[in-house]
């Protein structure tokens, strides 16, 4: 199984707040392997999930023969799992002292900006499944909402510290407009 260490695909190293860089170039943070496993396990329960349900439709409605093509559903584990990998590196934030930089994407890179000044709301939000893997994520709204932006499966102390961080540098960087 991977872990957080390395660098997130063949960008900028992906450590944590005291990774060394050169001045000027924003240090990423990666997003912890809490969020990795739980979406492999995702993969696994709905693959497995649908293979025994397909299996036992398929063998009783139309034999026991049909009821292979049930495995059609677990041949997704093979593919899927280093996937969900490669995505999760892909993965980071570096918060700047203007903005907060938000990059993730495989085949298609994404970096997002976002001014502090521009930002309206912050949430952090976590469903029952996040809580059961102790993660959480932050939600950023700005004016248009086609730039909000969303960092998903943090620590709950992170992203609570997140959110207040860009809430005060939120607040700071408006109340000049």
């Amino acid at each position: 199984m991977e872990t957080g260490s390395g660098t997130a695909a063949g960008g900028p190293a992906a450590g944590g707040r005291g990774s060394e860089s050169p001045p000027g170039d924003p240090v990423w943070t990666a997003l912890p392997p809490g969020l990795l496993v739980m979406r492999r396990l995702l993969l696994v329960a709905w693959s497995v999930g649908l293979a025994l349900v397909a299996g036992v439709t398929l063998g009783v409605l139309a034999g026991p023969a049909w009821a292979l093509f049930a495995l059609v559903p677990l041949s997704v584990l093979p593919w899927g799992w280093p996937l969900l990998g490669r995505n999760w590196r892909s993965w980071r934030y570096a918060e700047r002292a203007d903005d907060l930089l938000i990059s993730r994407g495989v085949l298609w890179h994404e970096q997002t900006v976002v001014p502090y000044g521009r930002m309206q709301l912050v949430e952090v939000t976590s469903g029952p499944l996040e809580r059961r893997f102790g993660l959480a994520g932050v939600q950023l709204h700005t004016a248009a909402a086609a730039t909000d932006a969303r960092i998903p499966g943090l620590d709950p102390a992170e992203a609570e510290r997140l959110r207040d961080r860009l809430t005060e540098l939120g607040e700071a960087r408006s109340a000049g407009l």
